[in-house]
């Protein structure tokens, strides 16, 4: 399922960003691990909703 359109990223990436590297429940950490940024900011609630189910 895609969690951010903007930058195309899916539940995948976003649950392996958070394994590789100190755990975080921020959003905007694991999207700096995957070398992007949140621009509209509509997924960040469901993105911190995969991080803590991750």
């Amino acid at each position: 399922m895609i969690v951010c359109v903007c930058n195309g990223l899916g539940e995948r990436q976003v649950k392996s960003a958070s394994r590789n590297g100190p755990p975080t429940g921020c959003p905007v950490a694991a999207y700096a691990r995957l070398g992007c940024k949140p621009k509209c900011g509509q997924c960040l609630s469901f993105a911190r909703e995969v991080l803590r189910a991750a």
